[in-house]
């Protein structure tokens, strides 16, 4: 399927592994022009280069943390109007909820609720003035249920749905759409890091931990980065301008729900 965004720039905040990543190739190869980030400049530029000799597509990379402003600023100094902005950070690590500090409290927040509010205030109002915009915010299955040990990310993840939820329906009439995608347990070092430190909380093996996981999934298998950057691609395509507002999680089945 033509997407319908060739031309168009996208910025992936945290793109240069894991979802990201694959949110990052899956536009480039939609014909879009797609600024990655992250804040290993090694790993990044290996990124880039892939997704270049791969898709033929222009790629610029950033090195910066998106959490601060001068970190925003440069992603902005690369791409000044886009077109597509993907929202995506990392999380606070598992943590049972008795340790979790006021320092971690807040700097949750600001990873994964503040941050991504501020790069989208940035850049609707010119996505209105040229009549087309997407912002998909990459959040959690944690918005929805709970995970043991992450609940800092889950609560700030939870704020900056509700936040968005408003926003979405301010926007809509100028074809600027703004999703949120909630992914579940997906096969990236990040699962793998948190897989290993829920596995010390619970007192049991990564490996044990690992089939646990896998078995509680209706999928029995952890989700590919490729996939879930094909459902970004479309939510940023041009087919995508009457879907606002919505929460589209890829789990693999495991949230048990009707509605």
């Amino acid at each position: 399927m033509d997407l319908g965004i060739a031309g168009r720039t996208a910025i992936i905040c945290a793109s240069s592994k894991g979802l990201g990543r694959g949110c990052a190739e899956a536009l480039a190869e939609a014909g879009c022009t797609v600024v990655i980030n992250g804040r290993d400049a090694t790993t990044l530029e290996a990124t880039a280069s892939q997704i270049r000799a791969k898709y033929g597509a222009t790629v610029i990379a950033v090195v910066a943390d998106v959490s601060t402003r001068a970190g925003q600023d440069a992603l902005l100094a690369a791409a000044p109007e886009p077109d597509i902005l993907v929202n995506n950070n990392g999380g606070p690590p598992p943590k049972p909820f008795r340790e979790v500090s006021r320092e971690a409290l807040l700097e949750g927040v600001i990873q994964n609720m503040a941050t991504p509010v501020e790069l989208m205030q940035r850049v609707v109002d010119g996505m209105i003035a040229r009549g087309f915009g997407r912002i998909v915010n990459i959040t959690s299955m944690s918005v929805l249920t709970p995970l043991t040990g992450l609940d800092v990310s889950s609560g700030a993840r939870a704020g900056l749905t509700a936040f968005f939820s408003g926003v979405a329906r301010e926007v809509a009439y100028a074809n600027v759409t703004i999703n949120n995608i909630l992914p579940g347990m997906f096969d990236t070092d990040r699962l793998k890091g948190s897989t290993t430190k829920m596995a010390a909380i619970k007192g049991i093996t990564p490996e044990e931990m690992t089939k646990g996981r896998m078995a509680e999934i209706p999928a029995k298998r952890f989700g590919s980065a490729e996939e879930f950057g094909k459902a970004c691609a479309f939510l940023a395509s041009a087919h995508a301008g009457y879907i606002t507002g919505q929460n589209l999680l890829i789990d693999g089945g495991v949230f048990k729900g009707t509605f």
